[in-house]
């Protein structure tokens, strides 16, 4: 029989921490009119002459404090995760990674497959939750990708899995564990990446989908609502996004006293800029000059035996095994 295929698709990442390389990655990023739907001929000159330019040198001195030997942190954590998977699976499946900006591409990881004698494709974005801006957008890089391969395999997309059992459990799990050593905190965040709030409004699924994941979280915790907020970072730009907003919120519980915090990303699959630098770094520097005494990050599943173990789960519910 031939082999199946599974692609694991996450964001992307520059190639390097340098301005030219987080330029290039930006620009392909904001081209994405899932990302930004502002008018094209305005948006595209904005975005490579002026906000591309801008951003590109803030942008790689974040990406210069979270660098590793290896490289990009999500990017070795989702290749690592893929190997961990792949254990998991057994040989019958050709586990792949491929970006949906940058490198290794999709239509690369999908010509991967297709070569090995693949004809039955899973593709699963590592994106919990569905958004538009994130799982549909893999969608639009999939369809385009087979079109220029030529290639018709039979395609199952998993478009989400927030409060998929296994998940739900290894998320609590990792939880515990990290309280067991650090203790509990005064108040356990849950930052989600935000989106405009417009996005919502037209039908996108994505904040239902966040408050159910962590509902599902910290029912198997058996938390008490006290004990916890749900808040979104990342937010770019003017217009209204997904609100409370991570760092007012902390700024908001050090000021009241709140010495002691634990956040979680539960929205990233493995880690990234916006968990390694803006929680741990920006995140925490803001919550201890408000007047915190200590903020920990509890980082994602990553490449973690329960993380794949729940993704093996998934996928076999997606068969119909």
């Amino acid at each position: 029989m031939p082999p199946k295929g599974l692609l694991l698709a996450n964001l992307g990442t520059p190639q390097a921490p340098d301005r030219k390389s987080v330029g290039r990655f930006l620009v392909a990023f904001l081209s994405d009119q899932r990302v930004v739907d502002l008018p094209r001929w305005w948006w595209l000159p904005l975005l490579r002459w002026v906000i591309a330019p801008l951003r590109s040198g803030r942008s790689a001195r974040a990406y210069q404090k979270i660098w590793t030997g290896q490289g990009s942190p999500l990017l070795v954590l989702t290749q690592s995760l893929a190997r961990e998977l792949q254990q998991q699976v057994g040989p019958d499946t050709r586990v792949t990674v491929g970006m949906r900006y940058g490198e290794p591409a999709i239509e690369r990881a999908l010509r991967d497959l297709r070569n090995q004698g693949v004809e039955a494709l899973t593709v699963l974005p590592l994106y919990p939750q569905f958004s538009r801006t994130t799982t549909a957008s893999v969608e639009d890089a999939l369809e385009a990708a087979l079109v220029t391969l030529q290639w018709q395999p039979r395609v199952t997309v998993i478009q989400d899995y927030h409060v998929q059992p296994t998940w739900v459990e290894a998320v609590a799990h990792s939880i515990r564990q990290f309280q067991k050593r650090q203790g509990r905190p005064d108040k356990l965040v849950f930052s989600l990446h935000g989106i405009p709030q417009r996005f919502v409004a037209q039908g996108d699924p994505y904040q239902a989908q966040c408050e159910a994941s962590v509902r599902a979280i910290t029912h198997l915790l058996a938390l008490d609502e006290s004990d916890w907020l749900l808040t979104y970072q990342s937010r770019v730009g003017r217009e209204a996004w997904l609100q409370p907003y991570t760092d007012e919120t902390l700024r908001e519980l050090a000021a009241k006293g709140v010495h002691h915090v634990q956040v979680l990303c539960p929205g990233f699959a493995v880690d990234c800029l916006e968990t390694l630098e803006e929680i741990v770094i920006q995140n925490n520097l803001m919550f201890i000059d408000s007047g915190g005494k200590r903020l920990e990050y509890i980082p994602a599943l990553n490449d973690s035996q329960a993380h794949a173990s729940a993704l093996r789960d998934l996928l076999a519910v997606a068969a119909g095994g």
